[in-house]
């Protein structure tokens, strides 16, 4: 697949680094920042050509004419919507995904138009968007509706719940076997362990595995089954009540307006004129103006009693070194946005607890339309070195590999593990036995990103499926 990536920054970079480690992936990277582009380049088996991405002179010039994809991810979102028309207009790339930050170009429809009328991003004949902020907002709300869990992701319309969790004495399965965890689940409750790592070391589960303090735990659930499972790894805690957020920008706003009727939120910003904005725009938060790294301010505001602090500025250190004050001055968890994914691993799970990467939440979005085959969606795991996986299986027993066959008589790709399947509004955890039918979603564990290509042709369905 010919790809040609438009905008060098963190995210660009990133998903360029992702698709450059995966095979048959012809990579052009198009910035004016000639600087970032040699970085890239030297790092990187990929092109890289300087100049204005939005402009078709330099799009042609980086092989816009026989491009499969193109990903507009510069931080301008007129220069990225710019791009995708010009691509479809007039290189007919197929394909064209664009970063989009700005909430109007992705709601507005005008207050004349019919029901049918275009959006926004239809005019500028965007085939799909990528909402970084809305990505990490919903990533935070996951977190903050289950405060034990170090990682929450959805799969099959959120019918399934993969959760990261941190092993803790007063966990009900601490120090017995997995399959134990059945003497105390009820009946119809059922959950999929899925991955355990120990000391940053992968251990595969079998039902003996015994569960020990401090593993990391990957278990897969009913999404309706999750509190159930939840009590099983971890002590029992009180619900998330007070929230205190540090920077009011797209993703500290999107926060607070989504859940200020559902917690008692306090919000800090240090730009007055911003500060106004979000007093007027926020109903039920208290908006302060000042810095995150006040500690007077953190003290005077009774941080002691904050059950989850939330860095979310721009800038990194500011993150970090709130992060770490809100926790000394007495706040029982701290989630912090962490932009360079080099510290994500360092930093998580000492004095910050939760450490969000964006890039690693919008690569996932983006690799799940570059994956061939039917994948719905990809999660990107321990910076991006493991994945959660979902696929659509399609066909029958002579065109698929996997339709109408058993999961335990499939052979899988070394590294991937079935974690549930899902049908209709039926969910199997990981039953050996169940036999694939065409539309099944599976979810899948897979610890070895460079078997992904293998799983790739395992789900593609045969050319007799379209005759």
């Amino acid at each position: 697949m010919k790809i040609l990536i438009l905008g060098s920054g963190q995210v660009g970079a990133t998903v360029a680094q992702n698709l450059a480690e995966l095979p048959h992936h012809d990579v052009t990277v198009i910035d004016n920042n000639p600087e970032a582009l040699r970085s890239i380049s030297s790092k990187l088996d990929v092109q890289t050509l300087a100049g204005n991405g939005s402009s078709p002179a330099v799009m042609a010039e980086g092989g816009a004419y026989d491009t499969d994809l193109l990903l507009a991810l510069t931080r301008n979102d007129e220069s990225n919507l710019v791009a995708c028309k010009l691509a479809a207009t007039l290189f007919n790339i197929p394909n064209r995904i664009a970063r989009v930050r700005a909430s109007e170009y992705l709601e507005y429809r005008g207050e004349q138009a019919e029901e049918d009328s275009p959006s926004a991003l239809e005019v500028f004949e965007v085939t799909e968007s990528i909402c970084p902020e809305q990505l990490v907002t919903e990533r935070l709300i996951g977190l903050l509706n289950h405060p034990s869990a170090l990682q929450v992701l959805k799969f099959a319309d959120d019918k399934v719940r993969m959760l990261v969790l941190r092993a803790q004495k007063g966990g009900l399965l601490l120090d017995k076997p997995i399959h134990a965890i059945h003497e105390h689940l009820p009946a119809d409750v059922d959950c999929q362990i899925c991955a355990i790592y120990r000391n940053n070391k992968l251990i595969v589960p079998t039902a003996q595995t015994v569960i020990l303090q401090g593993d990391e735990v990957f278990v897969a659930a009913a999404t309706e089954h999750v509190p159930a499972v939840l009590r099983e790894l971890r002590p029992l805690q009180q619900p998330t009540r007070r929230v205190m957020i540090a920077g009011g920008g797209n993703i500290g706003y999107r926060l607070a307006k989504q859940l200020e009727s559902q917690f008692d939120i306090k919000i800090i910003e240090a730009d007055e004129k911003r500060a106004e904005w979000l007093a007027e725009q926020l109903d039920n938060t208290l908006v302060l103006q000042s810095s995150a790294t006040d500690e007077s301010l953190l003290s005077g505001e009774y941080i002691d009693e904050i059950d989850v602090f939330c860095a979310l500025t721009n800038d990194d250190e500011t993150n970090i070194m709130s992060g770490m004050l809100a926790k000394s001055l007495g706040a029982k968890r701290v989630i912090a946005i962490v932009n360079r994914s080099s510290y994500v691993d360092l930093l998580q799970g000492n004095t910050i607890d939760i450490v969000v990467s964006p890039h690693l939440v919008t690569i996932g979005s983006i690799l799940a339309h570059i994956r061939r085959g039917d994948v719905v969606a990809v999660h990107p795991l321990r910076g991006g070195s493991t994945e959660a996986v979902e696929v659509v299986v399609h066909g029958n027993t002579d065109t698929s590999k996997l339709v109408g066959r058993r999961i335990e008589s499939i052979r899988w790709p070394s590294g991937c593990h079935v974690a549930a399947v899902v049908r209709g509004d039926e969910v199997f955890m990981g039953h050996k036995d169940i036999v694939l039918a065409d539309g099944d979603h599976v979810i899948l564990f897979v610890s070895r990103r460079r078997v992904v290509r293998e799983l790739e042709k395992l789900i593609q369905v045969k050319m007799g499926f379209f005759g």
